[in-house]
């Protein structure tokens, strides 16, 4: 039995790799940080499956001892501070976990398990204000902030480590991909669930900041597959995974108010709120996953509509 070792388990993506690697027949051990109130909601249902270490990717020492001690065959390292917008007002903290959490993973690794493969959990966001449209594996960083900063870092110290010590360390360059899993503090996710309270006479307006940000987004359960395909393969490369299709705010809004009924959705909606606008605004990201599609194999199994409803669908469940 092949043995996983995932960081960022009770997160999103975290939760669907973990549940993907269950059914390859896969051991699926977690890191999760020790706090006064776990939160393990998103893997409640695979709860008594898994096998869960406590560590922090601030301490170097327990994720060392955590790696020795399972002795994986695959790492795959997705936790990070990922909100965007905190990571302005919490800029050392975001490059501590998102940056040089990396670091300290990929020395755990070396240190105790070197022929285990590791892939990181690289971003759209280090893309930032964008040289080129579509954007692939070859296009320059130009990030927009703290957050898109750190994952470059993090990005970058994989391939050193790659290159410098001959590990088997990839970056999996990830556009949006969203679920119903998402974060409350994510745009889509804020989206659905204000529908879904509208729908329900729980809620007035949604407050958002800029409507016509574009951004590439598909569904996280299709991209935890790529993660795996991309440590299954002979060499170690990087890759972008995208849809391919960009799509604003905007639609986003348009898409998840007809699921509830609703045409004109501006009625509902108060745009540019300060609270939501960012210091540095990224405009537009849509993947070239030209290489993904060949090498991998992979593709999107998600459309963009389909996408919408499945997470206004799931707000309206939990409010019956």
């Amino acid at each position: 039995m092949k043995k996983a070792f995932i960081t960022g388990i009770t997160g999103q993506d975290g939760s669907y790799l973990a549940e993907f690697l269950l059914k390859k027949g896969y051991g699926v051990y977690g890191l999760t940080r020790r706090t006064s109130t776990p939160n393990y909601d998103r893997i409640k249902k695979i709860k008594d499956k898994v096998a869960l270490i406590s560590g922090d990717l601030l301490d170097q020492h327990s994720l060392t001892s955590a790696v020795n001690q399972v002795q994986p065959d695959e790492v795959y390292n997705l936790a990070a501070q990922s909100f965007v917008e905190a990571s302005w007002s919490q800029p050392v903290l975001t490059g501590e976990f998102t940056a040089l959490g990396v670091t300290r993973m990929l020395e755990a690794v070396r240190i105790a398990k070197p022929d285990a493969r590791f892939y990181q959990a690289s971003s759209s966001e280090m893309f930032g204000k964008v040289r080129e449209t579509p954007q692939n594996e070859k296009t320059p960083f130009y990030p927009r902030s703290p957050y898109g900063v750190a994952k470059v870092y993090g990005h970058y110290i994989t391939v050193n480590y790659r290159e410098s010590y001959n590990m088997f360390a990839v970056s999996g360059i990830l556009f949006n991909h969203e679920s119903p899993r998402r974060g409350l503090e994510f745009v889509t996710r804020k989206i659905a669930h204000g529908v879904a309270c509208i729908k329900m006479g729980k809620q007035k307006k949604i407050y958002l900041g800029n409507l016509d940000s574009k951004r590439d987004w598909g569904y996280a359960p299709d991209y935890v597959e790529a993660m795996w395909l991309m440590l299954q393969q002979k060499k170690a490369e990087d890759y972008v995974v995208g849809t391919e299709e960009t799509h604003s705010v905007a639609e986003f809004l348009n898409e998840a108010f007809k699921v509830i009924g609703i045409d004109n959705w501006k009625p509902y909606v108060v745009a540019r709120d300060p609270r939501h606008m960012r210091p540095a605004e990224v405009d537009l990201l849509v993947a070239d996953a030209t290489k993904a599609k060949k090498k991998l194999g992979w593709k999107v199994k998600t459309p963009f509509k389909k996408l919408v409803r499945i997470m206004v669908e799931a707000e309206l469940a939990k409010g019956q």
